[in-house]
């Protein structure tokens, strides 16, 4: 796929906007510090201003206003920590396109292909000379549009992007101003005062490694699978037992599932340890919950470890309450404690997430089935299409809903090549209709 740049600008607030320098979180300074790479497609609607690019740019600048900080630049304080450095310099915001058509992408599997619809920047040098925000708008041959966004995840996990995202295509839209005004106040999540740690939170621990000769990583690969509302029904009967009356979520039961197949198809020993990492939101874990328009990083990890052998001998049901009570922890005492923890480090990089962190044998499993990724329309639609552009770290999973609001979801897995194939016939089998597998035997 050729992409043909038509035109490169940055987009600044439409108004003056605070000039300061913004203390960020532990919660921030533990985030990978590399953009997040979101893409959405839309198809034609006959409109002769259809994905205009002066509405988009006109929408950006109004709604970088209430949410300034998008607009400023990563920057360090006098001791070296991380701060956004609130100074208008602006949105990078990309016109191109394309001679090929939306359907020749087939079913949207995150790639090297679709990463060109997404800007790319050299952050390789100072953190002050790059955007912590892109936009590329690029047009089809078909008449469709791509929107890829790059988010720092310094500035904003997945609740405050989208926020910020919806907000700008209500303006598109012709709204005079956004639902909800962003609170630019990250010391909610300001570590207690005297620090208390209370847990060992197992979360920033060193990942477990494989036990093996080989130590050098294996190719890794991306791949898509539906499981449609019948088969989530099917897994969910699984999880009954005695006339349980705990009802798990979709999630842990899903999480409980991918966990297990993910170590049966990577071959892993029995003595072998996995680790779990589940990101979860402490907006509402939170007390008093964090309000809904803050802006920033709110997602703390929930993580577990257990041996191969373990968790491919145990019942399902043992692994899906294993998942239930850790996520279960995650309360006010527990988060209020990881910000704590964190704060007690001579250097908090040391926690930070990296490449080596998911691999295999460990699994980060991404949670997106309950956010509002279909919302952004700017006037023209909602998208038919949106996900991560481009999965490079192996070991990372994401869960995302339908479109159509069906009930079905999207599992984008990227794991070892080598594995893909058994990956999917474990996830398959555990999700098939009872009638179904007596049918096969």
């Amino acid at each position: 796929m050729e992409i043909k740049v038509k035109g490169s600008s940055m987009i600044c607030p439409a108004q003056e906007t605070p000039k300061e320098s913004q203390w960020i979180s532990n919660v921030d300074m533990v985030m990978t510090t590399y953009h997040v790479l979101l893409l959405y497609f839309y198809k034609p609607n006959g409109s002769s201003d259809f994905f205009k690019a002066q509405v988009l740019k006109e929408a950006l600048s109004k709604t970088l206003v209430p949410f300034y900080p998008i607009a400023g630049r990563l920057a360090s304080d006098e001791n070296g920590r991380l701060e956004i450095k609130c100074n208008a310099e602006g949105v990078l915001f990309i016109e191109a396109e394309t001679t090929c058509a939306i359907d020749d992408l087939g079913d949207f599997v995150p790639s090297l292909k679709l990463r060109q619809l997404v800007p790319t920047v050299d952050c390789s040098g100072d953190t002050s000379s790059y955007p912590l925000v892109m936009v590329q708008v690029t047009a089809f041959k078909c008449g469709g549009v791509s929107l890829g966004i790059g988010m720092h995840h310094t500035l904003a996990d997945g609740t405050t992007s989208l926020y910020f995202i919806n907000s700008w295509s209500e303006i598109a839209r012709g709204m005079s101003q956004i639902r909800e005004v962003p609170l630019i106040d990250r010391t909610l999540l300001r570590a207690r005062v005297p620090r208390t740690p209370r847990f060992h939170h197992v979360e920033y621990d060193p990942p477990p490694l494989l036990n093996t000769s080989d130590p050098n990583p294996k190719p890794s690969s991306v791949s898509v699978f539906k499981i449609t509302l019948d088969q989530l029904n099917t897994l969910k009967t699984k999880s009954f037992k005695n006339e349980n009356a705990t009802r798990y979520s979709t999630y842990t039961i899903l999480a409980a599932s991918i966990w297990r197949c993910a170590s049966k198809a990577r071959g892993l020993l029995d003595d072998q340890p996995t680790k779990l990492y589940m990101p979860t939101s402490g907006r509402l874990r939170l007390r008093p919950p964090l309000p809904l328009g803050y802006m920033g990083n709110a997602m703390f990890t929930a993580s577990l470890i257990a041996l191969s052998g373990n968790l491919q001998s145990e019942p399902f049901i043992s692994t899906i309450e294993k998942i239930h009570g850790t996520l279960k922890r995650m309360d006010n005492e527990y988060l209020r404690s990881a910000v704590d923890y964190l704060e007690t480090l001579p250097d908090i990089t040391a926690a930070r997430r990296g490449p080596q962190t998911f691999q295999c044998p460990n699994l980060n499993i991404i949670n997106w089935m309950r956010l509002p990724l279909y919302d952004a329309d700017f006037g023209w639609g909602r998208p038919i299409h949106m996900g991560p552009a481009n999965v490079v770290h192996e070991g990372k999973i994401y869960l995302l809903p339908s479109p159509t609001d069906d009930g079905s979801l999207s599992l984008v897995a990227c794991l070892e090549s080598s594995c893909m194939k058994l990956f999917r016939k474990h996830l398959y089998e555990g999700i098939m209709e009872l009638d179904k597998i007596r049918a096969r035997y």
